[in-house]
């Protein structure tokens, strides 16, 4: 009985160790299916990295880039894993390779304990400096490993440089501006873009902006690379497209030293010019007085920002008269030759009385023009019917757009054919008052008596450049604005304005030299005041050039007359150009005098 008790016992410790060692080889089992089947977290062996595009530059004519971008990147430390022994071997380190102060450096790290941005504006040449740093910091073992208390692993974050987006540059500080236009920034996704405002920035900001974000991706090795090969995918980005000028920079920052000095000897508000090529509209220069820093635009240049040349609308005065007079000439409404009485320089019409500076008897009709006759303009300009002369005024170009290549122009206005039917209304716009214009509309207009009687569409971009690949900009066809024969008329009108009349000033040896002057009066609550524009337009050739050039200026108060304020900066102007090459005087040989 005993020994079968024992035994029933024995067998019961048996089947219970039996069944302890089966719980216990399921449970392995469950263990290692779960182990199977469960996600692991083996670091990725496949990567994928993001290259952002950047903005297209903006170059000069003579190979100059006046605006362009750069990538920013910002560097990025946790100082929970910096080995504090060795916190002053990474400032050391950081200091060299980035060039930011130690002091800086160091102030940032010790008022955080966690997360610091060391620097959001590294450029791109300093970011690779501080990638290869990364690297060797973890060689000298400056970075730690710490715990994760969640998961039990131990991880280490190094330094990390990472892009944080664009900056715009502009190397050449005011120069071209506001023809170029500035910026303003954006966010997207955490990252800094440029966005055009004014000028070309904005004009072409569909071409400029950039088309398509860059991305590798592939298998990495040991160290984090992606290997290139037949697997991996490359997608390279596609910057915008770089736009280039017709304008060179050399030419057109010696003219913009010239106006800083003009307008400071004038006191005047503001002193701008255009130089265009009369034969194809290609514009050389389109500078002002007014510039700024596109980077640091203060409260003060508020009204530097506009490009005056198209959003500045003004009475022009008398530089409308040769308009007048050819309009005249196309209806053979007038002879050149022919007196007009000057009536001593007091004329009325009406219940207003016309004056002139210079009081003359009689004069012919062209020289009108030369002498810059109010009476005599007025006297003329009667022939006309309201819609010979509002027609006349379109067909130069007034009331049009300029030129597709600036944005935010002001177009100005004529009075109507309706109102030029009216004796007064007729009188006043054929000597520039009762109407307004800008430079542009003003220098396409004069081209025509530089180019045959043809109105060109100035332009200031010539192509876009996309990597090696060119893309020409659109032209438009010039517009016939009265006849050949007619502007060969009036081109000799103008010569005879710069060698007898008004325009003296601007002769220049070697060289065909044209224009007119034109002085008008502001209006100031509604009443014409003693302060002035003064404008000059007309044109310079020598053999091979012809070109068209415009100077306005604002509000001269040291003189008064065109003849003394825009005339010598147009001279001024021909004289730069010389100097530059862009016109050649022919050399007149003194008789008896040798080679």
């Amino acid at each position: 009985m005993i020994q079968t008790e024992e035994k029933s016992r024995k067998v019961k410790q048996i089947f219970l160790l039996f069944l302890l060692v089966g719980i216990g080889f399921l449970i392995f089992l469950a263990v290692l299916l779960g182990n199977i089947l469960s996600e692991k977290t083996l670091p990725k062996l496949y990567i994928e990295r993001n290259s952002k595009a950047i903005r297209g530059s903006i170059i000069t004519a003579d190979g100059f880039h006046v605006a362009k971008s750069q990538k920013l990147y910002k560097a990025v430390i946790n100082t929970k894993y910096i080995d504090k022994d060795k916190m002053e071997l990474f400032i050391a380190l950081f200091n060299i390779y980035s060039g930011i102060p130690k002091k800086e450096i160091r102030k940032k790290l010790r008022h955080t304990n966690g997360i610091v941005v060391l620097s959001y504006n590294i450029s791109e040449k300093v970011a690779k400096y501080l990638k290869q740093l990364s690297y060797e910091l973890r060689r000298y073992k400056v970075f730690v490993r710490i715990k994760n208390k969640k998961t039990g692993v131990f991880v280490m974050q190094g330094l990390s440089v990472l892009e944080s987006g664009e900056s715009r540059i502009y190397p050449y500080k005011t120069a071209l501006t506001p023809v170029i236009g500035y910026p303003h920034k954006s966010e997207k996704d955490g990252y800094t873009l440029s966005k055009g405002v004014k000028g070309i920035e904005r004009r072409f900001e569909d071409e400029l902006e950039p088309r398509r974000d860059g991305k590798i991706s592939g298998q990495r090795d040991v160290h984090g690379y992606i290997l290139l090969n037949k697997e991996s995918l490359v997608k390279e980005p596609l910057n915008g497209l770089d736009v280039v000028l017709s304008i060179n920079l050399g030419l057109q920052i010696r003219l913009e030293h010239m106006l800083d000095k003009a307008k400071k000897a004038l006191k005047a508000t503001e002193v701008f010019l255009a130089v265009m090529d009369s034969h194809t509209g290609k514009v050389l220069a389109l500078a002002s007085s007014n510039r700024f820093l596109p980077k640091h635009i203060r409260k003060k240049d508020y009204k530097s920002l506009n490009t005056s040349a198209i959003e500045f609308s003004f009475e022009p005065g008398s530089v409308i008269k040769p308009i007048t007079f050819s309009i005249l000439l196309e209806h053979k409404l007038v002879n050149p030759y022919e007196l007009v009485n000057g009536h001593k320089g007091r004329f009325k019409i009406g219940r207003k009385t016309i004056t002139d500076e210079h009081r003359f008897e009689c004069l012919s009709a062209e020289d009108v023009i030369v002498h810059s006759s109010n009476v005599g303009m007025a006297q003329l300009s009667q022939r006309l019917n309201g819609t010979m002369f509002y027609e006349g005024l379109k067909k130069f170009g007034f009331t049009k757009y300029s030129t597709p290549d600036l944005i935010y122009e002001r177009r100005g206005s004529i009075p109507s054919a309706l109102k030029l039917e009216h004796e007064i209304y007729k009188a006043t716009t054929s000597y520039g008052y009762g109407m307004r214009v800008n430079l542009m509309q003003l220098l396409r207009a004069y081209s025509a008596f530089n180019n045959n009687g043809k109105i060109v569409h100035p332009y200031l971009v010539t192509k876009f450049l996309d990597g090696d690949e060119v893309i020409l900009s659109e032209k438009y066809e010039q517009e016939r604005a009265i006849k050949a024969t007619t502007a060969k008329r009036m081109q000799k009108i103008l010569i005879k304005t710069v060698l007898k009349g008004t325009g003296t000033k601007a002769i220049t040896p070697g060289l065909v030299v044209g224009g007119k002057t034109g002085t008008a009066h502001l209006v100031e609550h509604r009443k014409y005041v003693h302060k002035y524009n003064t404008s000059f337009l007309g044109f310079a050739n020598d053999k091979t050039h012809h070109y068209s050039i415009g100077v306005v200026v604002r509000k001269p108060t040291t003189q008064h007359f065109a003849s003394q304020t825009a005339v010598p900066v147009f001279k001024k102007t021909i004289d730069i150009m010389i100097e530059e090459g862009y016109l050649k005087p022919t050399i007149i040989k003194e008789p008896g005098r040798p080679d």
